[in-house]
């Protein structure tokens, strides 16, 4: 199954940290986000874009997690060239995780 599948997400940006939310569609599914969606698997996911730490929050009330990572927009949107400069199509590439 593919992340898409349960939730949809959300990205922003300040310098060079990118930041992803997944929210589940149903709470029903958040306990599955917690187990399946670890910083970890979000690291490994990103391996070639994200060259710093992954942080993850835990946001129960809205059946959301809430992901940091640092060192992943190649110097941040003044000082990259890349096409995707505020990481906006993180939450895309995110989406496509296998669960």
């Amino acid at each position: 199954m593919k992340l898409r599948d349960i939730a949809h997400s959300r990205t922003g940006d300040k310098g060079n940290i990118s930041n992803i939310s997944v929210i589940a569609f149903d709470e029903k599914d958040y306990p599955l986000l917690l187990e399946k969606v670890t910083a970890e698997k979000v690291k490994q996911h990103f391996s070639e874009l994200v060259h710093g730490e992954v942080i993850r929050y835990e946001l129960p009330n809205i059946g959301a997690l809430n992901f940091v990572l640092f060192d992943a927009l190649s110097g941040g949107v003044t000082r990259s060239l890349a096409l995707d400069i505020h990481g906006k199509s993180y939450s895309s590439a995110l989406m496509d995780m296998d669960i």
